[in-house]
């Protein structure tokens, strides 16, 4: 599965992505986390130091995995991906070092790429941790057109819900038909109702609400990866959401979200 997460920024979907890849790794799975954000920081959350993640080559931009004279995924992951704790393979595709060094187009078109590919050969679970905002969505071919089940990741505001919601529109015309939002950060019994009752306003397939947890905050004020007991009161919300995507990817693409 080729599963992209996405959202507003300030959502928590990084967080979310590093959860989901060690949950799927602590099950056995082949697991590969690409991150596009132009500051990337995906690999601390999954348990790397800021040095050993300052550190990661970045893809080469432009690169058409598979194509003549080129790498092909198996070598691409092994020259480019870095092993985390818990297994899973961390790659950097996007990474932006100076000032006025121009767009990030090209870095984009290599994850497409990627994804375009055979991925089951080397990978169970692909995770795309995209840049905050819709641009990935807008650029031609679109960054996540390849992906298997869009994940929208939402905090308890009508701005997020809003934001899911021109991210569904968007996803669609890109050919994505699975895609659901997960609310984040609900710290009060009325959130879960927020999100049921927005997004059925907005048309965004809920697949789940993640509790406000502190130990999540603490790995984030202190820039740290979560832990083994950090997020533990999520875990079981994780993997109902999980249940829920698995169960969609099994069906045809038309019947999904």
């Amino acid at each position: 599965m080729k599963l992209g997460v996405v959202g507003k920024g300030g959502v928590g979907k990084t967080t979310v992505c590093a959860m989901l890849a060690r949950t799927y790794a602590r099950r056995g799975e082949r697991v590969v986390a690409i991150d596009t954000d132009s500051n990337p920081n995906l690999a601390v959350s999954l348990g790397l130091s800021p040095e050993d993640n300052e550190a990661i080559p970045v893809l080469p931009r432009a690169l058409i995995v598979g194509s003549p004279s080129s790498l092909t995924a198996e070598q691409l992951l092994a020259e480019y991906g870095r092993p985390t704790p818990d297994g899973v393979t961390m790659i950097s595709a996007i990474k932006v070092t100076q000032a006025g060094g121009g767009c990030t187009c090209s870095g984009h078109a290599t994850v497409r790429s990627l994804l375009g590919q055979v991925m089951a050969e080397h990978a169970d679970v692909t995770l795309v941790d995209m840049e905050a905002g819709l641009e990935h969505l807008s650029r031609s071919g679109g960054t996540l057109a390849h992906t298997d089940v869009l994940l929208v990741v939402m905090e308890p505001s009508r701005k997020s819900v809003i934001t899911a919601a021109r991210t569904v529109t968007l996803a669609h015309e890109l050919g994505i038909d699975r895609i659901f939002g997960l609310g984040n950060k609900a710290r009060l019994p009325a959130d879960e109702g927020f999100f049921a009752d927005l997004c059925a306003e907005y048309d965004v397939p809920l697949a789940g609400v993640l509790p406000y947890d502190d130990g999540v905050r603490a790995a984030d004020r202190d820039g740290t990866d979560l832990g083994a007991d950090s997020g533990a009161t999520i875990q079981d919300a994780l993997d109902q959401v999980l249940a829920e995507l698995e169960s969609a990817w099994t069906l045809p693409s038309s019947q999904g979200a």
